[in-house]
């Protein structure tokens, strides 16, 4: 009977839409985290009769056919790449983007990989960090002792060297854009590569020609909707059980086929 298959493909398909949502619930409060929507396309159909041919005894054709759908697939999970809101922490090394465009992160492999979580430090020999230690790209060094790190919108560094009253440019920020951002490929830690389907990284300075600019002390937020994930569950989980349910009357019908053969 078909639709214990189609319906079994429902059940799948509801499981992992709930994957989905209760990873982007888990990541509430994950520093510039980027919720995804799991997205989903029919199966083949099988002909019963093929609208168009036509009729029996005459040259009529038929006005509809009749095809089954065979269930349903996922497609992709999308990462929606839409800004968060800003929080303010005070901390000046905190960055914040405001608008499209990634921070250049190299990792210990020596890597390419990119970030929207501004929450930068400084290592042991004053180099700008990620919170997993990997450096921030262009390299940027912060002196011994310096005082007032300043970071404006266009990504310019600037510090008061010990002792000294006029402001010293430490380091230039800069940011990789994408033609296709669903393209990348989300590593964990906040991190994700670039691949094929997301096309090439191309660098620009921060506040010119569309890349974002930059909020110092602040960070971005994630971009989870409670409320949102909340009614999508509850509509995953009647969906999955209406699938369980169909799986049910399906089997109970063919056990009363079995039972009038018997």
């Amino acid at each position: 009977m078909r639709a214990l298959a189609i319906a079994a493909t429902g059940m799948s398909a509801q499981q992992l839409n709930v994957e989905v949502i209760a990873n982007n619930m888990a990541n509430i409060n994950t520093t510039a985290f980027k919720r995804a929507r799991a997205e989903f396309t029919d199966l083949l159909y099988q002909s019963e009769r093929v609208a168009g041919v036509s009729s029996r005894g005459n040259d009529a054709p038929v006005p509809e056919g009749s095809q089954i759908g065979l269930g349903v697939r996922p497609t992709s999970v999308r990462n929606l790449h839409l800004q968060g809101s800003l929080a303010a922490t005070g901390n000046p090394l905190d960055l914040a983007l405001t608008g499209k465009g990634w921070f250049q992160v190299t990792t210990p492999e020596g890597e390419a990989v990119f970030t929207r979580a501004g929450s930068f430090n400084t290592n042991a020999q004053g180099q700008l960090v990620t919170a997993d230690g990997y450096s921030v790209n262009p390299a940027i060094q912060i002196p011994q002792g310096a005082l007032d790190i300043n970071v404006n919108q266009t990504g310019l560094v600037t510090v008061k060297p010990p002792g000294q009253t006029i402001p010293q440019t430490v380091g230039q920020i800069t940011l990789a854009s994408f033609v296709n951002e669903s393209g990348l490929e989300p590593l964990g830690g906040n991190l994700y590569r670039m691949t094929q389907a997301s096309g090439p990284a191309v660098i620009g300075t921060p506040g010119e020609n569309s890349y974002a600019s930059i909020r110092q002390g602040y960070l971005e937020s994630s971009n989870v909707d409670p409320i949102k994930e909340i009614t999508e569950l509850i509509a995953a989980q009647r969906a999955y059980e209406m699938n369980s349910k169909i799986i049910q009357a399906a089997d109970e019908m063919a056990g009363v086929v079995a039972k009038g053969i018997r």
